[in-house]
């Protein structure tokens, strides 16, 4: 979308710089006015483009969000009560301030018999939130218990 509204912008103001060019040539005969004008308009693009470029490919790359230490998040997250072990964590930006994060959670045998389990992906959630540097909204949280999370532990990639 902000691709879309540079692109206009961007348009309207190339029309502009070609009127102020085409004024300049009439009163004063100095020819090289249009191209002053087309390095300004460039001169102008340039930057936004290469933010917008820096952007998209930050997503394109599912990057894992700037200043967020997955790391301390795992730890975290393998602190709260009842959960056993965290891997296949992952975090990246999915749209422009749109964090998301993707985990295998591995919880106590009696979670899932007791239906506590529901409680700690609540927590998780809230956790998830909060309290770190980025407030991920949207998480996706896969429960397993530990002869299931066995087959995974080699997984610990963020």
């Amino acid at each position: 979308m902000r691709a879309a509204f540079l692109e206009v912008a961007n348009d309207a103001l190339g029309s502009v710089a070609v009127l102020v060019a085409a004024a300049v040539i009439a009163w004063t005969g100095w020819m090289r006015a249009d191209a002053v004008a087309g390095l300004f308009v460039a001169a102008l693009i340039l930057p936004r483009a290469a933010a917008l470029l820096r952007t998209s490919g930050t997503i394109l790359l599912e990057a894992t969000p700037a200043g967020l230490d997955l790391d301390r998040v795992r730890e975290h997250m393998a602190a709260q009560p009842h959960v056993r072990d965290v891997h296949d964590l992952h975090a990246s930006t999915v749209a422009s301030g749109l964090p998301v994060l993707t985990a295998h959670i591995v919880l106590d045998e009696g979670c899932f018999r007791d239906g506590h389990c529901l409680v700690i992906l609540q927590a998780l959630q809230s956790c998830l939130g909060q309290h770190h540097e980025v407030a991920f909204e949207h998480c996706t949280i896969q429960l397993e218990s530990e002869s299931i999370g066995r087959g995974h532990r080699e997984h610990l990639h963020a």
